[in-house]
């Protein structure tokens, strides 16, 4: 289906060692309603991720890649893909993310009814199970040292609701306008991977935008593909990213006891979560 550019999507995909759902990731966005530019922003695949953009490159005119000789992280690639694209809408998707033909267009025209917005989708595994980082809460440190159940993020579903504002979706599938993106100055490039996204959506809001899931928009998330073979240094980065939220949206408002308590809850948090990550990919 035709789009005019004034409406186009720019899907733009980071991918590391993601050749398990690339193609059809790739595929899926290629005949998406909607999608004026594809890019994919590899960060140094050692697999055959490459060779599969490269294919897709070839015969459509509408996807570019840039081959990164580095992994600089998640938020970086992102902010290239927004860069070296033009269109008005931007759509992060993925690699394992496997978008129907009337997905994003779908989301835009959520966007578009609640404008501004950052929209995301109901996200789910291969088996129908919802992802529950599709619908967070902000983090409140604070309220974890008090209690465990606090680092739950997880909002549950608004079956009543075909829009359900929350506080942020899942950076696996967030479209939002581009001058909203811009405006915010992009994603942080100060997080390497994991909690970028909730530093993003919590900054549209900051401006006055909302953030909503499409709770009838379903996507299939093959969640972890590309984190599979690293699991010591996903953890490391994930609980790095806790820690840059926390300095930038609530340590200014704590007091040094609490922000040395959260420094502790954090870091010794670490290894014993790193040690699942790889007893789970041993399984």
């Amino acid at each position: 289906m035709s789009v005019p550019d004034i409406a186009g999507i720019a899907a733009i995909v980071v991918s590391h060692d993601s050749e398990e759902t690339l193609d059809d990731c790739l595929q899926r966005l290629r005949n998406a309603d909607g999608v004026a530019e594809i890019r994919v922003i590899d960060n140094d695949s050692s697999d055959a991720s490459l060779e599969i953009v490269q294919r897709h490159a070839v015969a459509d005119p509408r996807l570019r890649f840039i081959a990164n000789p580095d992994n600089p992280g998640f938020a970086v690639a992102c902010n290239q893909g927004a860069a070296d694209s033009s269109v008005p809408w931007l759509a992060f998707v993925n690699p394992d993310c496997l978008v129907e033909v009337d997905t994003l267009a779908r989301l835009r025209e959520h966007a578009e009814q609640e404008a501004p917005a950052l929209v995301g989708a109901d996200l789910v595994d291969e088996d129908g199970v919802r992802d529950v980082a599709a619908r967070r809460h902000d983090p409140d440190f604070a309220a974890m040292l008090r209690s465990p159940a606090a680092a739950r993020l997880g909002v549950e579903i608004d079956t009543t609701a075909s829009l359900q504002h929350v506080d942020a979706v899942s950076g696996a599938l967030m479209l939002l306008p581009r001058w909203l993106f811009e405006r915010v100055g992009g994603f942080d490039v100060g997080y390497r991977l994991h909690a970028e996204d909730l530093d993003l959506c919590r900054r549209v809001r900051d401006v006055g935008a909302r953030v909503a899931v499409a709770n009838e928009v379903r996507v299939v998330h093959v969640r972890g593909v590309s984190s599979r073979s690293r699991p010591v240094f996903v953890e490391w980065h994930k609980h790095r990213g806790l820690w840059r939220y926390f300095g930038k949206f609530e340590a200014p408002r704590r007091s040094g006891f609490v922000r040395a308590a959260v420094f502790a809850m954090i870091w010794v948090r670490f290894p014993f979560a790193a040690l699942r990550a790889l007893l789970r990919t041993q399984r």
